[in-house]
């Protein structure tokens, strides 16, 4: 079934769907569909809509890292030139050991995707041509995109702080002005927002 601009789109994408078990559906705007499903059916669903839906530009790829349930939230953004429609397909996989398949095979963008939340999460995709570094190239720490990941604690950890006080910072802080107090002097070790979600 192809879909055409002139049919209509919400029933025809509709339909084409209940060919994946267990597929949850939800309009969020007339041309914005999201989809939640279980990971093992992504591919079906990628090859669907690729094929049979016109959904021929892989925009994106996200990822959202949910440590209070141990997983990684994946949602690929599916967009048809034909349609105009954004298709939001939401999986789950676990953060351990944080390995999912690779659709490059069906979308050549997907390994620029794909390689960026390696480095930035430490997901592995199977079946990605590269998964080496290519921001992060110096970059010895943590993924550091995972919620546990404290950016302050690791610099405190990484870096010797030295004591700056040229001059003119101290005629300024004479004035009441200027830095007078040091970062880990107004750290707060407060619960982060992510931990107490269930």
């Amino acid at each position: 079934m192809k879909l055409s601009p002139t049919s209509n789109l919400s029933a025809s994408l509709e339909f084409l769907l209940q060919e994946i078990s267990g597929l949850r559906s939800q309009w969020k705007s007339p041309r914005r569909l999201r989809v939640d499903l279980q990971a093992e059916t992504l591919p079906a669903l990628i090859e669907l809509l690729k094929g049979r839906a016109g959904f021929v530009h892989l925009s994106a790829i996200s990822c959202v890292d949910w440590p209070a349930q141990n997983e990684f939230e994946l949602v690929y953004h599916l967009w048809s030139y034909e349609v105009k429609v954004l298709v939001m397909a939401h999986i789950r996989i676990p953060r351990d050991p944080g390995i999912y398949l690779s659709i490059y095979d069906l979308y050549r963008p997907a390994a620029f995707f794909e390689r960026d939340i390696h480095e930035m999460f430490g997901l592995f995709f199977e079946g990605s041509p590269d998964m080496g570094k290519f921001i992060l190239t110096e970059w010895d720490g943590p993924p550091p995109m995972r919620k546990e990941f404290d950016g302050e604690a690791w610099v405190m950890n990484q870096f010797d702080w030295q004591d700056y006080q040229p001059g003119w910072l101290k005629d300024i802080e004479a004035k009441g002005g200027g830095i007078t107090t040091r970062p880990e002097d107004v750290r707060r070790d407060k619960p982060k927002p992510w931990d107490e979600q269930s």
